[in-house]
């Protein structure tokens, strides 16, 4: 099979590699759609999230759809042929944060497309049943790998416990920024508030529904006459997003941070989030929440087709990350077709 491999910073190659050979409970699995996350483009640029570093090549992706072709698939309650989302998380099920409910905090997950497990920019892989997720037939595989992001929305909503009508500010109109929008509307919010410094973001924020729109979050004072909104949803690569979130938050507020910083640090001011009592919590990937993605999906509560501006092929992985990595053509989510 052909396989795209960061090799290092900005090197992607797409080259041949031998077929998965599926381990016990795991079926074969020919690769339909797989978005381009921005922790993938952490690890195109910086070679790393944290102290998780390639140290050696490695298939990104964990944003996927896939079809059944295992001839075993009958004895998994599977038909041969059958479209599936797949959850890139295999968390132990035996630790203590397991146990108590938090898998998306299981430190020995092994999670498909970070150091050092493969992901899905390949052709096929191989995954348990476990992690195939089950889709009504109107989806196709676009549909299927937006699951994923979706599910990390629903998850940061989860953390903010959003009161009806409450005020709600998304920073960052990126894909996890356009979804948060959406959830957010859906989980009761009053109005909902979207910065981006990028005025393309805005138009389609706009678009999904986004009660006011700003290049700066200094605009939500105005348009708050002072007290700030109660959530913020953080959803930028910035190390300067937290200290904006905070900024922006009215007393006593909630800060969801849901962003990955460049260069792995943030500032944020003591002094200001002491004196407003907030309340902030980072987010950490999802829990169980993909029976809900599918609803909101399914319902047309959420769109994400509009989110999915650009689409290439296998050997096409290279310039999809320089595109997405330089904003250019006005993209947002890139979708690889292997």
């Amino acid at each position: 099979m052909r396989a795209a491999l960061l090799h290092g910073r900005q090197d992607i190659r797409v080259e041949p590699l031998p077929l998965p050979e599926p381990g016990p409970g795991e079926l074969l699995l020919r690769v339909r759609a797989v978005g381009v996350c921005g922790s993938d483009l952490h690890y195109y640029l910086e070679e790393g999230i944290g102290d998780n570093r390639i140290v050696e090549p490695l298939i990104l992706g964990h944003e996927f759809a896939a079809e059944v072709i295992d001839e075993r698939a009958e004895e998994f309650g599977i038909a041969p042929g059958t479209l599936v989302a797949v959850d890139p998380a295999r968390p132990c099920g035996r630790c203590e944060w397991c146990r108590d409910g938090h898998p998306n905090l299981c430190p020995n997950v092994i999670f498909a497309g970070a150091p050092p497990y493969h992901g899905a920019m390949a052709e096929y892989l191989a995954a348990p049943k476990e992690q195939l997720i089950t889709i009504p037939e109107s989806f196709d595989a676009d549909d299927a790998a937006m699951l994923e992001p979706l599910g990390i929305a629903i998850h940061a909503l989860d953390l903010a416990h959003l009161r009806p009508l409450e005020t709600v500010a998304v920073l960052g109109a990126g894909p996890i920024g356009l979804l948060l929008l959406q959830v957010a509307r859906h989980a009761g919010a009053g109005e909902v508030y979207v910065v981006d410094p990028l005025s393309y973001r805005l138009q389609t924020a706009a678009n999904l529904g986004a009660s006011s729109v700003a290049t700066s979050h200094g605009t939500i004072d105005e348009w708050t006459a002072g007290r700030g909104v109660d959530v913020v949803l953080e959803a930028t690569n910035s190390p300067l997003g937290p200290q904006q979130a905070a900024e922006a938050v009215r007393i006593g507020g909630r800060l969801i941070l849901v962003g990955i910083p460049e260069g792995d640090s943030f500032a944020l001011q003591a002094s200001l989030a002491r004196r407003k009592g907030l309340t902030i919590k980072l987010s950490r990937r999802m829990g169980n929440v993909y029976p809900r993605a599918i609803e909101m999906l399914g319902r047309g509560l959420v769109e994400v087709k509009p989110i999915i501006t650009h689409h290439f092929s296998l050997d096409e992985v290279p310039a999809a990350f320089e595109l997405q990595a330089g904003h250019r053509d006005e993209v947002l989510k890139a979708v690889i077709h292997p």
